[in-house]
């Protein structure tokens, strides 16, 4: 057995402040089950004057693959001894340059290195978790807003599909992503088109298609993104089934994403969301697909989210504890479940 030391990324201190540790080694213990041999004595040492997240364990090619893709990872070593450290080469995902995920600013942008430990934690828990190296998934983010999820997904290699209730956010997407396909000159194609349910308009629905070189684009070796403007919870007649490997969401803090009510006007209660998406979600999602949800517990108690999806059918995964303060008003928390 090997003993390692990994360096978190200095952005982990600003997103979780002083939590960065504790979240990261319920991270990397989720990775586990793809790893050839487990991962032991995980925990927090002080080297040098600074924070490494260490365990010891036996990784191979592959399990370094896997766990460069830690969404707080910054550099990998081998301790040699006890003050001594080997570095490892790091090979994360990253189909294409990291600003398709860091240029975008907007209000209401949930972090990428958070939307990252989500994906992570929801393909981890799924039946295509040895696939997370191997591309060719699909990530379903129904409250898509201008995609930050998408874009983790095309960075890994994957397809993804969103759902947004409004229509600025679609076409603000859109304009991100064909001008940053543009401007990397990239082969790519965008089209944002009508989609009628029984005869009527129900929503729209913007379809780009885009390759990481140009070898790519001859081999048709392709991604695909498709958002669909369209209340979330009204889904059906829009889509065919079992189109997603995994479903992530970043629930509504209180503040942004919704859907209509029952009264037509616009719902951000996440619970409430939550209990009327699922059904409208749960046909979308593959037989093994998991789900792995955010949201604010100062609004949401875990024992009422975790009631719904139980109620559904869905197998709850047990993870370390992710909850996290992000301001005064948002306590935030992870809950992953299986199909």
């Amino acid at each position: 057995m090997s003993r390692y030391a990994m360096l978190l990324a200095p952005s982990a201190n600003r997103v979780y402040a002083d939590q960065a540790s504790r979240i990261s080694q319920a991270e990397l213990a989720a990775f586990g089950p793809v790893l050839a041999s487990d991962l032991d004595d995980i925990g927090v040492t002080v080297l040098g004057g600074v924070e490494y997240l260490t365990f010891t364990g036996d990784l191979g090619e592959r399990d370094v693959a896997y766990l460069s893709n830690l969404s707080s990872a910054y550099a990998l070593f081998e301790r040699v001894e006890e003050e001594l450290l080997r570095p490892i080469e790091l090979t994360p995902l990253a189909r294409y340059d990291s600003d398709l995920i860091t240029i975008p600013k907007y209000a209401g942008k949930t972090n990428e290195q958070f939307t990252k430990l989500v994906l992570n934690l929801t393909l981890l828990a799924s039946a295509s978790a040895r696939k997370m190296l191997d591309g060719h998934l699909t990530v379903l983010d129904p409250l898509c807003g201008r995609g930050t999820t998408l874009n983790q997904a095309l960075m890994y290699g994957y397809d993804g599909i969103g759902i947004e209730i409004d229509g600025k956010d679609v076409e603000a997407y859109k304009l991100f992503l064909q001008t940053w396909l543009k401007r990397k000159r990239l082969k790519h194609s965008a089209d944002l088109v009508p989609v009628r349910r029984q005869g009527r308009r129900a929503a729209r629905r913007l379809e780009v298609t885009m390759a990481a070189s140009k070898d790519d684009h001859k081999a048709g070796e392709v991604q695909k993104v498709t958002v669909l403007q369209a209340d979330t919870t009204q889904l059906e007649g829009l889509s065919k089934g079992h189109v997603a490997d995994v479903l992530v969401a970043d629930l509504p803090y209180g503040v942004a994403h919704g859907s209509y009510d029952d009264e037509g006007g616009i719902s951000r209660k996440p619970l409430d969301l939550l209990e009327r998406a699922l059904p409208q979600w749960l046909p979308l999602l593959r037989p093994g697909g998991a789900i792995g949800l955010s949201w604010n517990t100062k609004v949401a108690k875990r024992e009422l989210a975790e009631d719904i999806l139980l109620a559904h059918g869905l197998k709850l995964i047990e993870y370390q504890s992710m909850s996290h303060r992000v301001d005064q008003g948002i306590e935030r928390d992870v809950l992953v479940a299986r199909k």
